[in-house]
């Protein structure tokens, strides 16, 4: 793939969002109830795949909040991705750079939280040098967190031991399938089905290479990530995929996305460059992108979820990104 090729790929994706006045009315008053004050403004988010509802509101008392509104009429899993967020982050040290969750609200269809609002902006895309490099700075403190005692978080591998089987799954389907699962990903997807069964091998090894005792954030891109105006402070927000697992995890999965949407650096040597790399053997790594890329994979076969109509497009274009890595440490 060349430059061309990677700027020429879509680098934004969304969910499909509400506005204030989609809200129910007591969601509404639920929310400024919550908050304190009336709301006056509202700037939604641009970027992520939630859907439902995701702004930074403005209040009659000055103060700016970050609320999120989900229920299942906009996709059935964004509840649940919601109350796991709320479990997350009550496991956050306070080192981590995440904007603190004030309230939250659940009457078991509408779940709400409302977070510090963070005044900042999302990395520049194509990734500019000086944005990554303060970002790569702030996973590699990341990983020397571990979550709060006490805390609720599922270890690593096991959640993830469903999502890592896709080329499993792979070599289960239908030769129809597989050939159309890779012609959505394109050259490095006819590489895959090349060398379905040693993925497969590698992919069996994934959830060991992902154990271990640190936080892990488990779904960086470009859109979870936020540089502070002004300043060269970034803040890592939506945690529900948060988890308890190797430290150099969360730098391998998102630097895929990196290359993906433009990066300054190919994975191989932004990885190789990065402290938490060090004693990360050539099998660990090697598995851990098999089970990524497989997930990815196959995921993007599936039909789209409610309310996310472009997620399998970038799901093809990350697996895409991880197998082209994944093929040079072969």
């Amino acid at each position: 793939m060349s430059a061309d090729d990677v700027i020429a790929l879509p680098l934004a994706f969304g969910g499909q969002r509400l506005d204030w006045r989609d809200l129910p009315r007591a969601v509404r008053d639920r929310i400024e109830t919550l908050a304190g004050a009336r709301v006056t403004a509202e700037t939604s988010a641009t970027s992520g795949f939630s859907p439902g509802f995701c702004a930074v509101l403005e209040l009659t008392d000055g103060r700016a909040v970050f609320v999120k509104a989900v229920s299942p009429d906009q996709n059935p899993t964004s509840p649940q991705l919601a109350r796991a967020e709320i479990r997350a982050a009550a496991a956050l040290p306070s080192q981590v750079p995440a904007p603190p969750l004030r309230w939250w609200h659940d009457d078991g269809h509408w779940v709400i939280l409302g977070f510090d609002a963070v005044h900042g902006r999302s990395p520049e895309l194509p990734w500019r040098a000086d944005d990554l490099a303060l970002v790569l700075a702030a996973i590699d403190d990341l990983a020397h967190c571990e979550p709060t005692p006490g805390h609720a978080l599922p270890r690593t591998d096991d959640q993830l031991a469903e999502d890592f089987t896709g080329w499993r799954r792979m070599l289960r389907a239908a030769p129809a399938e597989r050939e159309r699962v890779a012609t959505a990903i394109d050259e490095p997807g006819r590489w895959a089905v090349e060398h379905l069964d040693d993925l497969v091998r590698w992919e069996q090894d994934a959830l060991r290479a992902c154990a271990g005792d640190a936080l892990v954030h488990g779904d960086l891109r470009a859109d979870n990530v936020m540089i502070e105006d002004g300043h060269d402070r970034v803040w890592l927000i939506d945690w529900p995929h948060a988890s308890v697992g190797a430290p150099w995890l969360d730098l391998a999965f998102m630097l895929p996305s990196v290359a993906l949407q433009g990066g300054a650096g190919d994975p191989a040597w932004l990885f190789s460059q990065s402290a938490v790399a060090d004693g990360v053997s050539v099998d660990q790594l090697r598995a851990a992108l098999s089970g990524l890329a497989g997930y990815f994979a196959w995921s993007s076969g599936q039909p789209a979820p409610p309310g996310i109509p472009n997620l399998r497009a970038f799901q093809a274009a990350q697996a895409g990104a991880t197998l082209r890595w994944l093929r040079d440490i072969a």
